[in-house]
């Protein structure tokens, strides 16, 4: 795993939902390394830890990073408050991402809240052979609906309210979706979600990776924060979710 830590200049702010920003970050040498569901981890002036942003996409042209992110506690509450011109302390990129297949091949992108953008990157390889489902608590949170059809991709949205798309869960969607041939599977959000994905995948024999959402420390595999239990040869051990993830063969994930 190649890392660096980078000034970044912050370059376009955004709040795409109520509390959820959408960063633009120049630094050639992260946009030319990053991968898929990689993610970076960001300084907070005044705090010990980094606070973990998934890569949502990357721009080459402009030499960017995009981050969007949901403010969740203090140390996410200053970040938001970066200013475009200012820039940020960023070590990236992190972690092992997702494998990406033939661009011919059918995809299926599940992505739940802020689980949905470390999917808009690894989506673009598809275009119109992927199909994402998103899923949100009601219409307000609805976030990157617009960046997944401009790359090519069918989209479904469901909200558990019903204020918008399908009402119900994402994984209903999914259940319908792979009445169709499908080749490979992609998942990101919380726990539950990813543990029904995972069945519904396996049920139709069709591979499934999935980003796990755990807390962390160092973001390089020296503590022990994000430990997670993963089957390795049959056998169980604990990996890191910052080093081994955040990306996982669903099927060798321990889900308890």
């Amino acid at each position: 795993m190649k890392f660096d830590t980078q000034l970044c200049r912050l370059l376009e702010k955004k709040e795409l939902a109520p509390g959820i920003f959408d960063f633009w970050v120049e630094n050639e040498l992260f946009a030319q390394s990053a991968q898929p569901g990689q993610f970076a981890h960001l300084l907070v002036p005044g705090k010990t830890l980094r606070r973990p942003i998934s890569i949502c996409d990357v721009d080459a042209g402009r030499k960017a990073l995009r981050l969007v992110f949901e403010v969740r506690g203090e140390g996410t509450e200053v970040l938001s408050r970066t200013n475009p011109g200012e820039t940020l302390d960023i070590l990236a990129p992190l972690g092992h991402g997702f494998s990406l297949g033939s661009p011919d091949e059918k995809a299926v992108f599940v992505g739940g809240g802020i689980g949905v953008p470390p999917l808009l990157y690894a989506a673009r390889r598809y275009g119109k052979n992927a199909t994402v489902i998103l899923g949100f608590r009601n219409k307000d949170a609805v976030i990157l609906e617009q960046d997944f059809r401009d790359a090519g991709c069918q989209v479904i949205v469901a909200t558990d309210d019903g204020s918008y798309g399908v009402h119900g869960f994402v994984t209903a969607c999914l259940q319908d979706v792979l009445q169709q041939p499908a080749d490979v599977v992609y998942a990101c959000g919380p726990t539950p979600m990813l543990k029904a994905v995972s069945v519904s995948a396996q049920e139709k024999g069709i591979p499934c990776q999935v980003s796990l959402e755990e807390r962390m420390g160092c973001g390089v595999g020296a503590c022990l924060v994000c430990a997670c239990k993963i089957k390795v040869h049959g056998k169980e051990q604990f990996l890191h979710v910052c080093k081994d993830g955040p990306v996982f063969d669903a099927k060798e994930v321990v889900w308890g």
